[in-house]
């Protein structure tokens, strides 16, 4: 990820006070974050659940 692009979306998100006082902490989140989204698996199927239903009341 480049600064450009770290600079922009600091800047859509809001953070444009954070990114004026800390560059380097908003750049290293910016990195972080996209490394772990990086890996996350996406599903193969994006209609079934990752977990089983919630229901009120069972297992209680």
């Amino acid at each position: 990820m480049d600064k450009a692009l770290i600079e922009l979306l600091a800047r859509r998100a809001g953070l444009a006070k954070a990114l004026a006082e800390f560059p380097d902490d908003v750049e290293a989140a910016a990195k972080q974050a996209a490394d772990v989204a990086s890996r996350i698996k996406r599903p193969a199927d994006p209609a079934a659940e990752p977990w089983p239903p919630m229901k009120a009341g069972t297992g209680l």
